[in-house]
């Protein structure tokens, strides 16, 4: 494929958000889904400030498939930046919470089909977004004891391998909102380790994270100071659960059919940038 330079794309899906012919609107798609990978692809602690203005600007609402596209696809493959990624979907969520919300959505099916499939890394990768978004209280705290539920109810070394890393995510926020709920799953803890089935290497890790409990998770903060962006009145929590029957709108996967979805857009367009305007403002400036 051709090398189109950056000016001639923006020219091109300028041209294609006044115009209906499916052609043009497809130029326009593919050219909001670069642009949202891109911004997704180099997010991190440093620069995530920056970024979201950024995000902003694009036609976020209009493209909602494709922003939780890329943010899953980019944290299952760097599990490490799971904290980022929730960083910046939890402060998308507070200006278009039907984008938050999708996301939870589809990393909760992800996560129920990897589980089923037995799929360690993925599930492994899953647990680590699942329990920042909570964190971020994106995800209510409710669904990360649902989850852990589901992993000890019958422990093999992998799920309770997966509910140690997962704990070890979560405790810190668990520990401050669900402190009872905390303790039951220590007591199943307990009860597995003196039970005897899991492998002593296992055991090990168990005993490792009633350590990090001693601790108060001091060495798994919920909310590093560069990523906590949102002020407390203005999150937004979405109670999902996680058997649920839940949608995970594939549809909005797809470009819109006819030009009075591209108008609709463009003035979706306009809030956005707005939104984007008064994010700048707010992330850059210190309180006074």
């Amino acid at each position: 494929m051709a090398y189109v330079p950056p000016y001639r794309l923006k020219l091109e899906a300028a041209a294609a958000a006044g115009s209906g012919d499916e052609a043009e609107q497809k130029l326009t798609w593919d050219a909001l889904k670069k642009s949202l990978n891109g911004a997704v692809n180099k997010v991190n602690r440093a620069n995530v400030k920056e970024i979201l203005p950024e995000l902003f600007q694009e036609n976020l609402l209009r493209g909602r498939g494709l922003f939780a596209r890329s943010v899953m696809r980019a944290q299952v493959s760097s599990p490490g930046f799971s904290p980022v990624y929730a960083a910046l979907v939890a402060v998308v969520n507070t200006k278009l919470p039907e984008v938050g919300e999708l996301v939870l959505k589809r990393v909760i099916l992800q996560f129920r089909r990897a589980y089923r499939r037995n799929d360690k890394q993925v599930c492994s990768a899953l647990v680590q977004f699942l329990a920042q978004l909570v964190n971020q209280q994106v995800a209510h705290e409710i669904l990360a004891l649902q989850m852990l539920t589901l992993l000890l109810e019958k422990p093999t070394d992998d799920s309770v391998e997966l509910s140690v890393e997962f704990v070890k995510g979560v405790g810190a926020m668990l520990r401050e909102v669900s402190p009872r709920g905390l303790d039951a799953i220590f007591e199943r803890f307990r009860a597995i380790l003196h039970e005897g089935d899991i492998s002593m290497r296992v055991q090990y890790i168990i005993e490792g994270l009633f350590t990090a409990r001693k601790k108060q998770f001091a060495d798994h903060p919920s909310l590093p100071q560069e990523l906590d962006l949102v002020e407390e009145e203005d999150r937004i929590t979405h109670e999902l659960g996680l058997e649920e029957e839940l949608d995970a709108d594939e549809s909005c996967g797809a470009p819109p059919p006819d030009a009075s979805a591209c108008a609709a857009a463009l003035c979706c367009c306009s809030v956005l940038l707005l939104c984007a305007a008064a994010l700048a403002a707010a992330l850059c400036c210190p309180p006074c």
